[in-house]
């Protein structure tokens, strides 16, 4: 199993703060939990078997190098849990709980375990609790808020482990071990200071790293800004850093180490760097790149990344190692930073801040669309019309930036349509979002994601009164609920998108809605009601003179007839749909009819009339060059033949349809393929 990764606070402390570096300290604390790994549980004591896995708590203040813990005791057990580490975070860097949902979506999959687009909250916590059963993992729950959000992930499974990072109790699981953390041990404190200075500054002044030491009160995070303040200014004593902090608390500052370092380095940045961190508040998922902090700050890319690695080196951001120059805003600063937002700027500019990163977001999002577009003339010109900036020189590096920052732009997402008060730009990002995604993964494999956004769609244009995008998004849901096979849910969709349709007078909404309701219906069996559906579709697009819809739909009625045995009124409506396509001039679509028609023929009994019509399908076949289909339709031949007793025709056929699929590059398996598609050709539609 892939060990999944998450964000992490203080894992690991070095002279980078981003980078891996030795654990250090917390030996006390990793031998207790250690034993209590090993000291029998509550329910072992009184002779029952546990019921579901061991829970471990870590608490104490963000900074503290609670996740630091965590992740370390992972390391040192993690050989005791054959089917892996599984890790996930709880809150969201302003402190907000993440949903179970997304949690659970998010570790089922890591195991490789199917978490379909749309399904309830209870549905995925059960699967993944079902999941779990019977392995032996450990479960690192990070930032947890509450004993609910734990309790909805326990596995199982006795033989687990769920190490929990909180800042208090699990107040209501039972037989929790909990270990509170507090300050670093002087000599500990020391060695991280040590990391950033060097070995001489220290070891020329012991007693004022131990000062400073006293001072950060052993606050891990605390001792990383000192330490990048140091590093920032190599001809400043320790001595120096310490008497300042000491003085502080002298003039009655009040807060906590952490705070008190903070306003110390923040208050000794170049103005530009210092209204570009408090601004980094308002990053979504507390993940900044150069476009990020310079549409937030207003400032150019490279300034921008100039100044985050400024930031970087004093502590103030990390790397998250993605090979992108991306850093996370730490969560024990987020809310120090919105606050010193807050009383710097006014309302208005953090506004504009907002919409000056949505815009930007916007444009990345039309790029990374339009690089995988480059066959189009079109879509060449409008690339080389964006600004440098915001190009990407490959699809596949447009690729892996929307795969790096997936996390963020979601977030993003959440976060427009939360403020309310940007509404049209948030319509903007949702809409770019959704094609960018299906340009690079597909619907298929991003649904659950897409799920999330048509659902976001559907806020806004609930809000805003938008009866149109109403509809777009009731039936994109309704298509992903009917995926997953929720055929109720989507038929209650598609009927509420019929209605926004209707409101909003568009004939294409209108119509797709009451396709769909017939294809729900059809789905359920209910086939007199799905004719009745495609009939009343099928008159609007003939109203508006949609010949080649019209024959889909004459299509679509006559397979719903045929489900209901009722094959007289099948033909009628295959014949519609061949005439249809004729007039059309789609070959293709002719040749499927055709098709369809002797299908319905031979379910029909009658033979002679199946074999003409399927030979006159596999001419029309030839002429539109689908060798695939020709091959299919010489199988159905071959079957009708030995039907009628002319065994030496259908072989002749057979032979003729396996030279077809052997002249036809990378398919081995079509023979049989291809007998498959014989019994069952859909004449369906890109919209279904």
């Amino acid at each position: 199993m892939t060990d999944q990764a998450v964000d992490t606070d203080d894992l690991r402390l070095s002279a980078n703060p981003a980078a891996d570096g030795p654990f250090l300290g917390r030996t006390r604390e990793l031998k207790e939990l250690r034993a209590d790994i090993e000291r029998a549980g509550l329910d072992t004591l009184s002779g029952r078997k546990a019921p579901r896995a061991r829970v471990l708590l870590i608490a104490g203040r963000p900074g503290s190098g609670r996740t630091a813990l965590a992740g370390e005791l992972a390391r040192q057990v993690a050989e005791r849990y054959p089917d892996g580490v599984l890790r996930a975070r709880l809150s969201d860097p302003d402190g907000r709980p993440v949903p179970l949902e997304r949690t659970a979506r998010g570790l089922l999959a890591a195991l490789d375990l199917p978490a379909p687009a749309g399904a309830a909250e209870d549905d995925l916590t059960e699967a993944l609790r079902t999941a779990l059963a019977g392995r032996r993992v450990l479960l690192v729950l990070d930032d947890a808020t509450g004993a609910d959000q734990v309790d909805a992930l326990l596995p199982e499974a006795p033989d687990s482990l769920v190490v929990a990072v909180s800042g208090g109790p699990l107040t209501g699981i039972s037989d929790v071990r909990p270990c509170t953390l507090g300050g670093l041990d002087t000599k500990s404190a020391v060695e991280l200071l040590t990391t950033f200075t060097g070995s001489v500054r220290v070891t020329v002044d012991p007693r004022s790293a131990e000062s400073l030491v006293e001072a950060c009160q052993g606050h891990p995070a605390a001792l990383v800004l000192a330490g990048g303040w140091l590093a920032a200014r190599p001809q400043a004593a320790v001595s120096d850093l310490a008497k300042r902090l000491h003085t502080g608390f002298d003039d009655g500052a009040d807060g906590t180490p952490l705070t008190r370092v903070l306003k110390l380095v923040y208050a000794e940045l170049p103005g530009p760097a210092a209204r570009t961190l408090r601004l980094l508040s308002l990053a979504p998922a507390g993940l900044v790149d150069p476009h990020t902090a310079s549409s937030l700050a207003g400032c150019s890319p490279d300034a921008a990344r100039a100044t985050l690695e400024e930031l970087a080196g004093l502590g103030l951001l990390r790397e998250t190692g993605s090979g992108l120059p991306e850093y996370t805003v730490p969560a024990c600063l987020h809310p120090l930073l919105r606050a010193l937002a807050e009383s710097h700027e006014r309302p208005a500019e953090l506004q504009l801040a907002r919409a000056r990163m949505l815009e930007r977001t916007v444009r990345l999002l039309q790029a990374c669309r339009a690089i995988t577009e480059t066959d189009s003339p079109g879509a060449r010109e409008k690339l080389s019309a964006m600004p440098r900036e915001v190009r990407f020189p490959s699809p596949r590096a447009a690729a892996e930036w929307l795969r790096a920052r997936r996390p963020a732009l979601l977030a993003c997402a959440r976060l427009a349509v939360a403020d309310g008060e940007l509404d049209t730009l948030a319509r903007r990002l949702l809409s770019q979002l959704v094609r960018a995604i299906v340009a690079h993964e597909g619907t298929q494999a991003a649904a659950p994601d897409l799920y999330g956004v048509h659902g976001l769609v559907l806020d806004v244009a609930d809000r805003r009164g938008l009866p149109r995008e109403r509809a777009a998004a009731l039936l994109n849901l309704g298509d992903l609920d009917a995926g997953t096979g929720r055929t109720r849910d989507a038929l209650a969709r598609y009927r509420a998108a019929l209605e926004a349709g209707r409101r909003a007078n568009d004939p294409y909404a209108t119509g797709r809605a009451m396709e769909s309701v017939g294809g729900a219906y059809q789905e359920l069996g209910d086939y007199d009601r799905a004719a009745d559906w495609f009939g009343r579709a099928l008159a609007e697009r003939l109203a508006r003179g949609e010949r080649e819809q019209a024959a889909r739909l004459y299509g679509r009625i006559a397979t719903t007839h045929t489900y209901a045995g009722r094959y007289g009124e099948a033909l009628r409506n295959w014949r519609a749909a061949v005439a249809g396509y004729r007039k059309g001039g789609d070959v293709a679509a002719h040749a499927r009819a055709l098709s369809e028609l002797a299908r319905v023929q031979e379910y029909a009994g009658r033979p002679e009339e199946s074999l003409r019509t399927c030979q006159e399908a596999v001419e029309w076949a030839r002429r539109a060059e689908d060798a695939r289909l020709q091959a299919a339709l010489q199988l159905r031949l071959a079957d009708t033949l030995e039907r009628l007793g002319d065994p030496a025709a259908a072989q002749l056929h057979r032979a003729a349809a396996g030279r077809m699929l052997e002249a036809e590059p990378g398919n081995g398996d079509d023979q049989r393929e291809s007998a498959e598609i014989a019994c069952e050709i859909r004449s369906a539609s890109d919209e279904d």
